[in-house]
C-alpha cells in the first residue's frame, strides 16, 4: 500500500483516513501476534479453571502467574493505577470490575475476564464472558448475543470499509434480539501501547467515519447490556461501570489487524 497515495485519494473525497501512526509494520505486527498468542492462552486457561466457589482474586492469580510464566507481562496492573493484573466484571458490571477476594463466584453468574498482555514492548488484548454453571436463559442468550455480535463485526471487515459500519453492524444484531450497546466505552488502537487511536465505536451509521487501511491494529469489545444501555461509575474505586438498571452485561473482545485481503485476529 503507497499510505500517501491512498490517503490523499480519500482525503480529497473529504473521507477520514488513519494517520501514519495507526498503521503497523509487519515487524510490529508480528510482534503483537506473539503477545496475542500469550493472552489467548491465558484466556484458555482461565476457562479450563474457572468455577463456582472460586474468587475473583484467585482468577487475577491464575492470570498473573500463568502470563509471568510464559514470559509476558500483565498490562493492566497498576496502568493508571489499576491495583490488579486482570479485570474480573460479574453480572451487571460492564467492566473494569476489580478482582477481590471476598467476591466469590456462584453458580448462575456470568463473568467477564479481561486481560491484556505485553510481550518484548508489544500489547495484545482480548476479553471472553463465562457462565458460571447454570445460568438464566436470558443471560444465556445475552452472551450468546455478544459474541455473535463480535463475530458478524469481524467477519464483515474489508480493507478500506469505514470504521462506522463496525458499530452498525453489532448495535443491529443486539436490537435484533432485544439488548442494547454501550456507547461511551468502546475499542481503540493496541499494539504499542495499551491504548491507542483510533477509538472504536461499538455503534453507528452504516458507510460514516474513518476508512480502514491495512495495518491497522484494534480492539472491538462490545459491551452488549440486558436492559438499557445506561452506565454509571462505582465513585468508591473510580474504576467499576455498572449498568443503570441493573440487568446483566456481556462482552467479548479481539485484538485485530486489517490486512491486504480482509483481517486478522491476533487475540481472541
Amino acid at each position: 500500500m503507497n499510505f500517501e497515495e491512498e490517503q490523499r485519494k480519500y482525503a480529497n473525497q473529504g473521507i477520514p483516513t488513519p494517520t501514519k501512526e495507526m498503521i503497523k509494520t509487519a515487524e510490529q505486527i508480528e510482534g503483537i501476534r506473539k503477545a496475542g498468542e500469550i493472552n489467548t492462552f491465558v484466556l484458555d486457561y482461565v476457562q479450563e479453571k474457572i468455577h463456582a466457589g472460586m474468587s475473583t482474586e484467585e482468577i487475577d492469580e491464575l492470570v498473573s502467574k500463568k502470563t509471568h510464566e510464559l514470559g509476558g507481562i500483565c498490562a493492566p496492573l497498576n496502568y493508571e493505577g489499576f491495583p490488579k493484573s486482570v479485570c474480573t466484571s460479574i453480572n451487571d458490571q460492564v467492566c473494569h470490575g476489580i478482582p477481590d477476594p471476598h467476591i466469590i463466584l456462584k453458580n448462575g453468574d456470568i463473568i467477564n475476564v479481561d486481560c491484556t498482555t505485553i510481550f518484548q514492548g508489544y500489547y495484545a488484548d482480548a476479553s471472553r464472558t463465562f457462565m458460571i454453571g447454570k445460568v438464566d436463559p436470558i443471560a444465556k442468550r445475552l452472551v450468546e448475543v455478544s459474541k455473535e455480535c463480535l463475530d458478524l463485526a469481524v467477519k464483515s471487515i474489508k480493507p478500506y470499509s469505514r470504521l462506522r459500519d463496525i458499530g452498525y453492524i453489532i448495535e443491529r444484531h443486539a436490537k435484533e434480539n432485544g439488548f442494547s450497546v454501550v456507547h461511551e466505552v468502546g475499542g481503540h488502537g493496541v499494539g504499542i501501547a495499551f491504548h491507542e487511536d483510533p477509538f472504536i465505536y461499538h455503534y453507528g451509521k452504516k458507510n460514516t467515519g474513518m476508512v480502514l487501511f491495512p495495518g491497522m491494529v484494534f480492539t472491538i469489545e462490545p459491551m452488549i447490556n440486558e436492559g438499557s444501555r445506561e452506565i454509571f461509575l462505582d465513585a468508591s474505586n473510580n474504576w467499576t461501570i455498572y449498568t443503570d438498571d441493573g440487568g446483566w452485561s456481556s462482552q467479548f473482545e479481539y485484538t485485530i489487524a486489517i490486512t491486504e485481503t480482509g483481517v486478522q485476529i491476533l487475540a481472541h
